[in-house]
C-alpha cells in the first residue's frame, strides 16, 4: 500500500482504469461462459480513488465556467460561455500549412537515402522526390460520394441552435446560408425576405424548403489572402446580407480565413455570422475524409477559439461582439478523457461562435484617426495582425500633423498600396530589419502625395533594400556612399528616393542623377567645415540636404545649392545635425505617450466596466421586489 500512496497522477490514473474494468476482464475465456466472481474494492483504495475523481470533476468544471460578465450575458442568447473581452489572441497568423488539410492529404517528406547520407553526400532539397498524393475532390465527395446523406444532428441539439437562432434571426432579414444542406435549422414560423443557401451538394439543397434559391460551390477553391473564388458568390454583392449562417461546415474548411474575409464583405454593417459546430465526433463516422486535420486533433474547447480566431485573423476588428456559446442539451456529454469515460451523460453537444460587421470609416475620424486607419486596413492581404498595429498609430501621428486636405486624402487612397510595399518587406524579416522599422518606412511611403505604388517604384524599393540586384548606376553607389549611416536613417533615405521613381517626368529623372552625382562634393564640403562630425553624421545631414534641396526638381539649381552649401557655417551645420536627431527623438517619444493614452483609457473603460458589474452584482442582491410575469405584478423577494 505504499507503492501505492506514492503513486503519480498518470500512474494513478491507470490504477483506477484497471480496477474500474477488472469484473471484465478475460470473460470469454471462462469456462461456459461464467462471468468471474468481481473483486472488491478496499476502503483504503477508495480512500486513494475518491479525491482523484473529485479533484478531476473540479478541474473540469472550472474549465467549463463562462468567460462572461452578467452584464453580457444579460442582453445575449442563453449559454455565452467566451464574452467579448475575453478573447486573447497570437500577432500573427498562428496555423501551419498542414493544420486545414485532411489527414490522408498530408505529404510527409521524403527520407533523403541512409546511403547517401552516410557516404556524406547529402541531396539538395529539390532532388528528393515528393510523394504524389490524390487530394479530395470536394465537389466530387459531397456531390457524388457522399450524395443525399444527411448530417442527422440529434433533436435536443436541433431544439437548442433553433433557440438561439431566434433570439437573432427576425421576420424580413435577408440570410446567407454557408455550407447549406437539407435543414436551416431554422426557428419555426420564422419568415425570412430572402434565404440562399450555398453548398455541395445540390440534391440536399432541394431537399430543403426553407432555401428561396441556391447554387454549388467549392467553399475551399480560394483566392489566397481575398475570398472564395466564385463568381456566383461574387455577384451577390456586397452589404447585400443580414445574416450569414454557417452550420456544421467550419471542419470541413481548408482556407477558412477567407471563407470568412468573403463573408465580411457579404455582409451589410451591422449584420451578424454565426457558426454553430458540434462536436467533433458527432459524424466523423460519415464525413471524417472530408474533416481537417485540426478538428480531428483539437477538443471542443480548442475548436472554439480556433473558431473565433478565424474572425479575429480574417477581417480583425471589422467583426464587433465576437462571442461564443456552449448551448449543448442538459444531457450532452461535458467531460474529456478519463472523466469523459466515467460520465454517463450522452448527446451531441453544439456549439456557436459569432460576431458582427463593423464599417469602415468612409473618412478619417480627427478625434480617433488610429481606429479610422485601422478599419481601411482589415482586409488587406499580406499585412498580420502585428503589422496593422504598427502602422495605424503611425498613420495617425502624421495626420495630425497634416493640414492639407488632399495630403490626407492622398493617404488614404495610398493605403491600399500597403500589400505592394510589404510583400518585400516581409521579406526583410530574416535580416536585422525590425517590424518597427518596416512600419515606419511603410509609413513613409504612403504619406509622401508621389507615391502610387506603380511598379517602378516597387522596384526601386527592391533595390535599395537589396532584394534585387541593384543598379550600378544609382543604388550601388548609393548603398557604398552610405555604409556608415545608421539602419533607421537609411529608412529615412528610402522613403525619400523610392516615390520618386516612376514619374515619367524628364526633370524627375535629372534630379535622382544629379542626387548620386551631388554625394561625395557634398559630404566633401561638410567633413571639410566639421573636422569632428562622425562619418555617419555627415552622410545623415548630407543626404538630408541633398534630398530636400535636389531630389525634389524646382527647388534649387545646382549652382544654387553648391553656393548655398558653402555658405554654412560649422555651428549651422551641427545645428542641422542636432535638429533633425530631435525629430526622431520627438517622434519616439510622442508614440510611447501615443501608446501610454491607449493603455490609459483601455484601462479606465475597464474600470468602468468592473464598476457597473459590481453596481448590478449589489443591486440584485439587495433588491426587495421582483416582477412575476406570471400575475403581472411586483411581488416581494421570499428571503430563505
Amino acid at each position: 500500500m505504499g507503492k501505492l500512496l506514492n503513486m503519480n497522477f498518470p500512474t494513478a490514473a491507470l490504477f483506477l482504469s484497471i480496477i474500474w474494468n477488472q469484473s471484465f476482464l478475460c470473460c470469454a475465456f471462462t469456462s461456459q461462459g461464467r462471468l468471474p466472481t468481481p473483486r472488491k474494492i478496499s476502503s483504503s483504495q477508495l480512500y486513494i480513488i475518491g479525491p482523484m475523481i473529485r479533484k478531476m470533476r473540479e478541474e473540469q468544471a472550472r474549465k467549463n465556467m463562462p468567460m462572461a460578465s452578467e452584464q453580457e450575458r444579460e442582453g445575449e442568447a442563453p449559454g455565452l460561455r467566451v464574452g467579448s473581452g475575453a478573447w486573447r489572441w497570437p500577432p500573427v497568423w498562428p496555423y501551419s500549412d498542414t493544420d486545414f488539410i485532411p489527414k490522408e492529404d498530408i505529404i510527409e517528406p521524403k527520407a533523403a537515402p541512409v546511403t547517401g547520407i552516410l557516404a556524406g553526400n547529402l541531396p539538395k532539397p529539390d532532388e528528393i522526390e515528393e510523394e504524389k498524393k490524390e487530394t479530395l475532390d470536394v465537389l466530387k465527395y459531397w456531390g457524388e460520394e457522399k450524395a443525399g446523406i444527411k448530417t442527422e444532428i440529434d433533436p435536443d441539439a436541433v431544439k437548442k441552435l433553433k433557440e438561439h437562432y431566434a433570439f437573432y434571426l427576425r421576420d424580413g432579414m435577408s440570410v446567407l446560408e454557408l455550407g447549406a444542406a437539407e435543414d436551416s435549422y431554422l426557428p419555426d414560423g420564422l419568415k425570412l425576405s430572402r434565404h440562399v443557401g450555398v453548398g455541395a451538394d445540390k440534391s440536399l439543397m432541394g431537399q430543403n424548403s426553407a432555401l428561396t434559391e441556391s447554387f454549388v460551390v467549392n467553399l475551399n477553391d480560394v483566392i489566397e489572402e481575398q475570398g472564395v473564388n466564385s463568381d456566383e458568390l461574387r455577384a451577390l454583392g456586397a452589404d447585400t446580407f443580414d445574416a450569414i449562417l454557417m452550420a456544421n461546415t467550419i471542419d470541413f474548411l481548408t482556407s477558412p480565413r477567407e471563407v470568412f474575409r468573403s463573408a465580411w464583405a457579404l455582409l451589410k454593417p451591422g449584420g451578424i455570422m454565426i457558426v454553430p459546430f458540434t462536436n467533433k465526433e458527432a459524424y466523423s463516422s460519415k464525413f471524417e475524409r472530408a474533416q481537417t486535420k485540426m478538428w480531428r486533433d483539437m477538443n471542443d474547447d480548442q475548436h472554439m477559439w480556433i473558431c473565433g480566431s478565424f474572425f479575429q485573423f480574417s477581417a480583425s476588428d471589422g467583426w464587433e461582439k465576437l462571442k461564443g456559446f456552449d448551448i449543448s442539451p442538459e444531457g450532452a456529454k461535458k467531460e474529456e478523457g478519463i472523466m469523459s469515460a466515467l460520465s454517463a451523460k450522452k448527446g451531441m453537444n453544439m456549439y456557436v461562435v459569432q460576431a458582427t460587421k463593423a464599417s469602415v470609416d468612409e473618412v478619417v475620424d480627427p478625434n480617433d484617426p488610429e481606429k479610422s486607419f485601422r478599419s481601411k486596413m482589415w482586409l488587406l492581404p499580406t499585412l498580420e495582425e502585428r503589422d496593422k498595429q504598427l502602422l495605424a498609430p503611425r498613420l495617425a501621428r502624421v495626420y495630425k500633423t497634416m493640414s492639407d486636405e488632399k495630403l490626407t486624402e492622398a493617404i488614404l487612397k495610398n493605403v491600399e498600396n500597403l500589400p505592394k510595399i510589404y510583400e518585400s518587406l516581409i521579406k526583410m524579416d530574416q535580416f536585422a530589419f525590425t517590424f518597427g522599422m518596416q512600419a515606419q518606412l511603410a509609413t513613409d511611403l504612403i504619406t509622401d502625395p508621389s507615391f502610387n505604388g506603380k511598379d517602378e517604384q516597387i522596384l526601386a524599393l527592391k533595390m535599395g533594400l537589396g532584394l534585387r540586384k541593384p543598379s550600378t548606376e544609382f543604388w550601388e553607389p548609393i548603398g557604398q556612399k552610405t555604409a556608415s549611416m545608421s539602419p533607421e536613417d537609411k529608412v529615412n533615405l528610402l522613403a525619400h528616393i523610392v516615390p520618386r521613381f516612376g514619374s515619367n517626368d524628364p526633370s524627375q529623372e535629372a534630379a535622382l542623377n544629379e542626387f548620386v552625382a551631388g554625394l561625395d562634393p557634398t559630404f566633401g564640403v561638410i567633413r571639410s567645415k566639421c573636422p569632428n562630425m562622425t562619418e555617419s553624421d555627415v552622410q545623415l545631414i548630407g543626404t538630408e540636404i541633398l534630398a530636400a534641396e535636389i531630389l525634389q526638381p524646382g527647388r534649387s539649381t545646382k549652382k544654387e545649392y553648391a553656393t548655398w552649401l558653402c555658405s554654412l557655417t560649422e555651428h549651422e551645420l551641427t545645428e542641422m545635425v542636432a535638429k533633425r536627431k530631435s525629430y526622431k527623438e520627438k517622434a519616439v517619444s510622442d508614440m510611447k505617450a501615443m501608446q501610454e493614452e491607449r493603455k490609459a483609457e483601455a484601462a479606465r473603460i475597464e474600470e468602468q466596466r468592473q464598476k457597473m458589474i459590481a453596481q448590478q452584482k449589489k443591486a440584485r442582491e439587495e433588491r426587495s421586489m421582483v416582477f412575476n410575469p406570471e400575475t403581472g405584478r411586483m411581488e416581494e423577494i421570499k428571503k430563505k
